[in-house]
């Protein structure tokens, strides 16, 4: 008389049909160590700032008004803090806000900045000038006079901003030739690509 089988432990059952149990003390496999986060070069944060923040850009009206308002404001407070040297130091001043006058200025108005600047250097000059008695013709001897010892910084700071609009002229003269160079190229890729094509259908 055959006897009753014996039961089976379940873990042994789960070993006999191929299933793997892991014991509860077995290692955890190591965790990934965190990368370190990328730092992006100071020229790509720069760069980015710039598009990000991109400089004004003027219209010939509004490059003049710029440069008449910022060189009489500097004349005025030449004038009120450096007394005698007050000259000098509007002479100096007025070189960065020609720089500026050029930089600023949009592509189709270029050739105002050279223009306005002598303008500008001429209105912030009457707070510097000297006024001798008060009278209107001592004023003017005054402003002629201080045009014609300041003239080495009008005649710098003027070429200054011509040749920023001469390198931005020559500069924007050349994307526009590559611009269309790149154009002209496409152009012909398509021609070709589709006399190709008819080629072949012939």
């Amino acid at each position: 008389m055959a006897g009753k089988p014996t039961p089976v432990p379940p873990q042994a059952g789960r070993a006999a049909g191929g299933g793997v149990s892991r014991s509860p003390q077995a290692p955890r496999p190591a965790s990934r160590a965190p990368r370190p986060a990328q730092r992006r070069p100071a020229a790509a944060t720069s760069a980015a700032v710039a598009r990000r923040f991109p400089g004004p850009r003027l219209t010939g009206l509004g490059t003049g008004l710029f440069c008449v308002a910022a060189l009489l404001v500097l004349g005025l407070l030449a004038g009120a803090l450096f007394g005698r040297a007050a000259q000098t130091v509007y002479g100096v001043l007025f070189l960065p806000v020609c720089a500026l006058t050029a930089l600023w200025v949009r592509r189709g108005d270029l050739l105002a900045a050279p223009v306005v600047v002598p303008v500008g250097f001429l209105v912030g000059l009457v707070p510097v000038a000297e006024r001798g008695d008060g009278s209107t013709g001592s004023r003017l001897m005054g402003l002629v006079t201080g045009l014609a010892t300041q003239a080495g910084w009008l005649y710098g700071g003027t070429l200054a901003a011509g040749v920023i609009v001469l390198v931005r002229r020559v500069r924007m003269i050349g994307r526009e030739r590559r611009a269309g160079r790149r154009a002209g190229f496409g152009r012909g890729a398509g021609a070709g690509r589709g006399s190709g094509s008819g080629r072949v259908r012939r």
